[in-house]
C-alpha cells in the first residue's frame, strides 16, 4: 500500500492534450460527468489516470510547478489526512467520492507541491 496508483494531468486546453496523448501513447479518454471540474478518465496499459481542466492559470515555464499530480492509494483516507495535516500539510481539495470507486482528496506539502490520496471503496457515493 501507499504506492502511486493514479496520475493526473492538468490542462488549460483539454481537447489539445487529449489529442496529444492519444497520438503519442495511444491512451483512451472518457469524459466523467461526476467530477466538480471538466474531467476525463485516462486508460493506459498499466496505471490509471485523469486529465482535468486546469483550475488556475498555467504557471510560467520558469516557475517549475507545472507537473502531473500523483495520487497515493492508502488504506484509510481519514487517518492519512490527519497525518498529513499534523505534519504541516494543508487541504487543497476536500475529500469527495468517485462513485463506486474510491474517496479522493488533494493536499499541499510545505513547499506547495500538490498530491492526492485515495481510498478504494466500491460503495463510495
Amino acid at each position: 500500500m501507499n504506492t502511486i496508483g493514479y496520475f493526473e494531468i492538468q490542462s488549460s486546453n483539454p481537447a489539445r492534450e487529449i489529442k496529444f496523448y492519444q497520438a503519442v501513447f495511444g491512451w483512451k479518454f472518457n469524459k466523467q460527468e461526476f467530477a466538480p471540474v471538466e474531467y476525463y478518465h485516462i486508460e493506459t496499459n498499466s496505471i490509471f489516470g485523469g486529465l482535468l481542466k486546469r483550475p488556475a492559470p498555467t504557471p510560467p515555464q520558469s516557475f517549475g510547478k507545472n507537473a502531473f499530480v500523483n495520487s497515493i492509494q492508502v488504506e484509510n483516507f481519514d487517518a492519512t489526512a490527519k497525518l498529513i495535516l499534523a505534519n504541516g500539510g494543508i487541504v487543497a481539495m476536500e475529500k469527495f467520492a468517485i462513485p463506486s470507486r474510491c474517496w479522493q482528496g488533494y493536499f499541499l506539502d510545505a513547499d506547495q507541491n500538490t498530491f492526492g490520496i485515495f481510498e478504494v471503496d466500491e460503495y463510495a457515493k
